[in-house]
């Protein structure tokens, strides 16, 4: 039995159903909550209700289970003081109640970048949760990822959003050279799934990334290209761009990015073109030929939309 934490998101949906496929039983950890959990359609999945705060839960919810594959994170619309609840506490509590159980693999997805020294709040706090889990007792692979790209990500989707709903110019982070590696949602699926079966694999980490270099503003024009709006760069001080960020959280349900997201763009971070080819002999997609999720949508329509959903959502 496989136990799923962050099941319900980005990537997580990608990875249940990479594990249904495969016919390998899964559970999921879903946080008690007043929504309904939006599991992919067709994955064969037990639930157990559990949030990383919650020791007894986790106990319960790891009877049974072989392998953790830990996903959950407060990173896409959370406060660092969200990230120090869940990233840093969760998973301590979450790694010690594994290894009480006798789990014999965890793999958890961290970034490129993570460092305790890190000025950022968001590489901080997934240096800590590293920590946690090289200093358990539970044999584990940890999975620096470089950014994610996907259906449904933070990443192109609330670029493709924000063409939509802003005319004549995109808001460029500084002058856009940040250096990025973006990965295909579905090759680090694949990445996680294939770590799954070497059962005697020693406890490592390893830095994984797509199979390109690309400036911000080289995603930034993929995604006008693939959208059909095309706009003016104007180059935008990062803070100002934060402060942004931080006032649409305070006006909007469902803000369409977090200011933590600009942690990503701060500082270039990549990792060596053949990491990925080497740990596990899998060649990954380059960006410009996975975007076609990105066409023939009505981005500012979604915009709109997801606002409307959160507003009239339960809370919980």
């Amino acid at each position: 039995m496989l136990l799923v934490t962050g099941g319900t998101g980005f990537i997580g949906r990608s990875v249940l159903r990479h594990l249904s496929e495969s016919g390998v039983p899964v559970r999921t950890l879903l946080r008690p909550s007043h929504r309904s959990p939006k599991l992919p359609r067709g994955v064969a999945t037990e639930v157990a209700l559990a949030a990383l705060s919650d020791r007894r839960g986790l106990r319960a919810a790891l009877v049974g289970v072989e392998a953790v594959i830990h996903l959950a994170g407060a990173e896409r619309h959370g406060s660092p003081a969200e990230l120090e609840t869940t990233d840093v506490e969760g998973t301590r509590n979450l790694v010690e109640a594994a290894a009480d159980a006798g789990v014999r693999r965890l793999i958890y997805v961290s970034h490129l970048g993570a460092a305790r020294s890190s000025a950022y709040p968001l590489m901080r706090a997934k240096a800590l949760a590293e920590e946690s889990i090289r200093q358990s007792r539970v044999p584990h692979t940890i999975l620096r990822s470089a950014v994610v790209f996907g259906p449904g990500d933070a990443f192109t989707t609330w670029l493709a959003m924000f063409l939509a709903a802003v005319p004549f110019v995109f808001p460029l982070p500084g002058d856009g050279s940040t250096a990025l590696q973006p990965i295909w949602v579905e090759d680090l699926a694949t990445a996680i799934a294939w770590v799954l079966e070497d059962p005697a694999r020693p406890s490592e980490t390893h830095e994984i990334g797509g199979p390109e270099y690309l400036t911000f503003l080289d995603v930034a024009r993929m995604v006008m290209k693939a959208t059909g709006h095309q706009r003016t760069t104007l180059p935008v001080p990062p803070p100002y761009l934060r402060a942004a960020a931080r006032l649409l959280r305070s006006l909007l349900p469902a803000p369409p990015i977090s200011p933590l997201w600009f942690d990503y763009l701060a500082v270039s971070r990549t990792t060596e073109l053949g990491a990925l080819p080497r740990f596990l002999g899998l060649q990954p997609a380059r960006m410009e030929t996975r975007l076609d999720y990105l066409r023939g949508q009505r981005w500012g329509r979604e915009l709109v939309a997801r606002q409307f959903r959160a507003q009239n959502r339960p809370a919980g």
